[in-house]
């Protein structure tokens, strides 16, 4: 089986449509970026000012003025902007980003997040998070299953405290893509690796199951 995170990634990038505007979380999801269809065009926004937003920069074509919201260098693509911080929350408040694609603590079954802090630990803070949850029309969450000591990251009730509430519409894990409706979660495709009876017994929250689950 391929690395989790490469897992995650690749099904991430089909969920995104030609002409989308999306906003890429810090960490695994930049990494959505490098498997998009071809014949997807995508319109990155950084939510520190950029429009047009490209792949991460090489030792080659580093530009030190252009850096994305995580401090990384980064390219942009012809017909890029760039614009203050404020023009840049009031796309996102506007609702004029078509999708984002961030991480998680957890996830629980009436679709909120927790993904910015963890109490009593030091974070260098939450970003653009609360408002990219609130403003984007799509909101996809990636996140490996499990925690690193195997313990459900899906839950019947968050305990972190919330980024958002019941905005989460998609969950991709390395074994499971999972739909947030009003009436609960929804099992709709697992990994090929993987079975129906494995992601039940890792998730705390209740699945519902449709008679056909897909494969990825």
């Amino acid at each position: 089986m391929e690395d989790a995170k490469v897992v995650i990634s690749k099904r991430a990038a089909r969920f995104l449509k030609d002409g989308d505007v999306v906003n890429l979380g810090i960490g695994m999801p930049e990494m959505v970026a490098n498997y998009l269809p071809e014949d997807v065009e995508i319109i990155f926004q950084s939510e520190n000012g950029i429009m047009g937003m490209g792949p991460a920069a090489t030792p080659e074509n580093e530009d030190v003025d252009i850096s994305n919201a995580g401090s990384k260098y980064v390219t942009v693509i012809p017909g890029a902007m760039f614009f203050d911080s404020a023009t840049s929350f009031g796309l996102i408040r506007g609702g004029h980003v078509d999708a984002t694609i961030l991480g998680a603590l957890q996830v629980d079954e009436e679709g909120s997040l927790a993904s910015h802090i963890i109490p009593g630990k030091m974070v260098p803070g939450m970003g653009g998070a609360m408002d990219l949850v609130s403003g984007a029309e799509n909101v996809i969450v990636i996140t490996t299953h499990t925690d690193k000591k195997g313990g459900a990251k899906i839950l019947k009730k968050a305990t972190l405290p919330l980024t958002a509430y019941k905005r989460v519409k998609w969950i991709i894990t390395e074994l499971a893509v999972i739909e947030s409706t009003p009436e609960g979660l929804v099992l709709r495709e697992v990994n090929e690796n993987s079975s129906v009876e494995e992601v039940v017994a890792k998730t705390e929250a209740k699945l519902i199951i449709p008679e056909t689950v897909g494969i990825f």
